[in-house]
């Protein structure tokens, strides 16, 4: 788990991103998820937006998370934010505290 700042500082670090990643009516599907894995591997930090089940998004972040193996960082309206650090420290883009 997280502490509280660093989440705090990836929010921060998120902030200028662009959705890389909508969900749509079909929800979770093995595509999403592998379009959620894809853009972590590239770029660590994500933004997903929800563009349906805007009433379920904490739940589905939290699929989202276990399912891709990284963190939830938060939520920002109907955007949610994930972090997987890349598993090569000279690949990765964010630098911890």
């Amino acid at each position: 788990m997280m502490k509280g700042s660093v989440k705090k500082y990836l929010r921060a670090q998120a902030h200028h991103l662009k959705p890389l990643v909508i969900i749509g009516a079909k929800g979770v599907t093995d595509g999403l998820i592998a379009s959620i894995d894809l853009a972590l591997q590239d770029h660590e930090l994500i933004k997903v937006k929800f563009g349906e089940f805007k009433e379920a998004k904490k739940e589905i972040s939290a699929q989202i998370a276990q399912a891709t193996k990284s963190e939830f960082v938060g939520l920002i309206g109907h955007i949610a934010i994930f972090y997987r650090q890349h598993p090569e420290p000279e690949k990765r883009k964010i630098n911890m505290l």
